[in-house]
C-alpha cells in the first residue's frame, strides 16, 4: 500500500494553479454571500469552442433557455466506429463559480471526450447565490429533456441509451440529485446507466475528522465550504438539507428509486472525503450499485492535472467504468 502522505507533494505549476484559484475565488466572495460577478468574470479565463476539428474532435455550443442563460458545449469525436455513450457533465464551483467554457473545464471534457472516448455534454448551469437551490437541479434535468427531444441531427454520432451523469465536487453534487428526478422520468431515448461522482461536495452540520484535520490543504477549508453552502442552500437552512446532507437526518429516502451504477472518486487529502465516503456507504445501505475509489494522496481537483499521475488513473478507471455499463 502507497504510503499517506501529510501534505500534498505537487508539481510548482500545479501549486501555482490552486493558489491562484484559492485567490480569485476568495477575492469574489463577499462576507454577505454575494459575489462580484465583475471581478471573478476578469479572472475566469473563457475558451472558445472549437468549430473546427481539433486533434479529431469539435465542439459547439447550444442554447437550451436564453431565458436563464442554460446552454451547454456539446463534444463529438470527429472518429468514431460506433455510436458512443453519452457523458453528461456539471462543472465544480462551488454552485456559485465557473462556467462550462472555463478554460480548465473546457480542457477536461476535451480530454473525456477524446481519451474515454464519449460524446460529451458541458452544461452551463445558473450560479448561486443568484440563483439557489434547486436552480441548479432544475437546469440539469431540464437539459436531459432537451437531449432527449433534440433531433438525431445534433447527437448523430451519440448512443442516448447509455447515458452517464457526471461532475466534479459542486457538479457530483448536482449529478446526484439529477440522477434522482431522472429516475422518475420516461424518456423517449435517452436511458441514464451511470453516475460519476468526482469528489462530490456533500456536508452537514457535523464537523468530520477530515475537515478538522485537514486544515492546511489547498482549495477546500471549513472556511469556504460553510460560505458555499449558505449563498446556494435555501435561506435559513442549515448545512443538514437533504441537497447538501443527501443521507442525513433530513434525507429521503431513495431505497425505492432506481438510482443508476455509480463509481465514487475520493483524495485522501481532500477534507471533503469523510462525506464522500457517507454519500459511498449511503448508496450501498440503499441497495444500489456503488464502487469507491480512493487515491491516498490526491487533492481537491487533482483531476484536473494530467501532469499528475493519479490523474491519469482517474481517466482509465473512468473508462473502466463505462465500458461495464455498456457490456
Amino acid at each position: 500500500m502507497a504510503e499517506i502522505q501529510s501534505s500534498p507533494d505537487l508539481p510548482w505549476t500545479v501549486r501555482l494553479f490552486v493558489s491562484a484559484a484559492s485567490f480569485v475565488t476568495d477575492a469574489s466572495r463577499r462576507s454577505n454571500y454575494t459575489v462580484n460577478r465583475r471581478l471573478m468574470n476578469l479572472l475566469d479565463f473563457k475558451s472558445s469552442p472549437l468549430t473546427k476539428p481539433r486533434n479529431n474532435l469539435k465542439s459547439s455550443d447550444v442554447i437550451v433557455d436564453h431565458s436563464r442563460n442554460l446552454w451547454f458545449r456539446l463534444y463529438t469525436p470527429t472518429v468514431a466506429a460506433t455510436k458512443l455513450p453519452v457523458v453528461v457533465f456539471f462543472h465544480g464551483g462551488g454552485f456559485s463559480f465557473m462556467a462550462a467554457n472555463s478554460k480548465p473545464y473546457d480542457d477536461l471534457c476535451q480530454r473525456l471526450a477524446r481519451e474515454l472516448p464519449a460524446v460529451v455534454v458541458s452544461v452551463n448551469y445558473r450560479l448561486a447565490p443568484e440563483h439557489r437551490y434547486p436552480c441548479q437541479y432544475e437546469d440539469g434535468f431540464d437539459v436531459l429533456k432537451f437531449i432527449d427531444n433534440q433531433s438525431s441531427s445534433l447527437f448523430e454520432g451519440a448512443n442516448l441509451g447509455l447515458c452517464f451523469l457526471a461532475g466534479d465536487s459542486a457538479g457530483a453534487n448536482i449529478a446526484h440529485h439529477v440522477a434522482t428526478s431522472a429516475s422518475g422520468h420516461e424518456f423517449r431515448e435517452l436511458k441514464v446507466v451511470g453516475v460519476v461522482a468526482i469528489q462530490p461536495f456533500f456536508g452537514g452540520e457535523e464537523r468530520t475528522e477530515s475537515e478538522t484535520r485537514l486544515v492546511g490543504v489547498p482549495l477546500v477549508n471549513v472556511e469556504r465550504t460553510d460560505w458555499m453552502w449558505k449563498a446556494f442552500l435555501p435561506e435559513g437552512s442549515d448545512r443538514d438539507h437533504p441537497a447538501a446532507n443527501v443521507f442525513g437526518p433530513k434525507a429521503v429516502d431513495i431505497s425505492g428509486v432506481d438510482f443508476p451504477a455509480t463509481i465514487v472518486f475520493v483524495g485522501g487529502l481532500d477534507p471533503l472525503q469523510d462525506w464522500q465516503k457517507r454519500y459511498y456507504e449511503g448508496l450501498k445501505k440503499c441497495g444500489k450499485e456503488a464502487e469507491l475509489v480512493v487515491y491516498p494522496n490526491a487533492i481537491h481537483t487533482f483531476y484536473a492535472h494530467p501532469q499528475l499521475q493519479d490523474s491519469g488513473a482517474l481517466i482509465n478507471r473512468l473508462r473502466d467504468f463505462v465500458q461495464s455499463q455498456i457490456t
